[in-house]
């Protein structure tokens, strides 16, 4: 765990998703297929999930849990496992995998911070239903993932997360010095961002899905498939450079499958942010 004093992060690469680009780029010309006509005149991509674990002399974070071992059938209510199939993982790269690898066992996590609850995202909150941890997310995005009648919507997939007990935050937050909660809705209505103030590397912003990649934070920007209030989804992009424009900070995606390979990660020859 971090030295006293020390705040460091360490991003798990958790494999990859795929799927058909227009979910992650809106643009003209793109209909949206699922994985049986892939080998139509489409263009499918590599979406990269992460996790990133925040240690600090004030508790160690986890932002994120990446998807479950059983994401298949787990997903299958939602139709959605046809259009994100989580097929580009090894065994090492599942969460638990990533944990053991570094040497952190559950117990040793104090919250776990969830940008939202999609259930690439929340996919394996349920690890720590019966440790210490803290689950943390948006007042805004529990009162919506909890507020809908029936199983799932979109993906949001109540199975995912009902059965455990939150804690929210509303607004900006310093959630532990140096990590900031941003407010960046948008993709979902409590979508957050992760600001980590380093000493050495500097500040670094993880935006979850309020961004997904490069090519969407521009400028221009460019939307997604899955948005629930553009107004909002163009207003958190901005609010996201203005913050990075201020910091000089490093601008980690949601899921940039190049960006993914210029980071330090478990997985790509380890190592840590100071």
């Amino acid at each position: 765990m971090a030295a006293s004093g020390e705040i460091k992060v360490t991003i798990l690469d958790c494999g990859k998703m795929t799927a058909d680009l227009t979910w992650l780029l809106l643009k003209p010309g793109r209909s949206i297929r699922p994985r049986q006509m892939r080998d139509q005149p489409t263009e499918w991509a590599d979406v990269p999930t992460h996790t990133v674990l925040v240690e600090t002399p004030d508790g160690t974070i986890l932002w994120d849990t990446s998807c479950p071992r059983d994401w298949e059938e787990r997903w299958g209510p939602t139709g959605l496992q046809d259009f994100f199939p989580y097929e580009k993982v090894s065994e090492e790269e599942y969460l638990d995998s990533r944990l053991s690898q570094i040497g952190v066992s559950t117990d040793q996590i104090d919250y776990v911070v969830l940008s939202h609850l999609h259930f690439d995202h929340c996919g394996n909150a349920d690890m720590f239903k019966d440790s210490s941890a803290k689950l943390i997310c948006s007042d805004k995005e529990k009162d919506w993932a909890f507020g809908f009648d029936g199983l799932f919507n979109g993906a949001h997939l109540k199975t995912d997360y009902e059965d455990l007990n939150w804690e929210t935050v509303s607004g900006d937050t310093e959630f532990l010095p140096g990590v900031t909660l941003l407010q960046t809705p948008g993709h979902t209505p409590g979508t957050m961002s992760m600001q980590v103030d380093l000493p050495d590397s500097g500040t670094m912003i993880f935006t979850s899905d309020a961004v997904y990649m490069g090519e969407s934070y521009g400028p221009p920007t460019t939307p997604a498939a899955i948005v629930n209030d553009m107004g909002q989804f163009y207003s958190s992009v901005e609010k996201i450079r203005g913050v990075a424009e201020k910091t000089n900070a490093t601008v980690v995606f949601g899921h940039d499958a190049e960006q993914i390979h210029q980071l330090k990660t478990v997985g790509n020859g380890g190592g840590h942010y100071t």
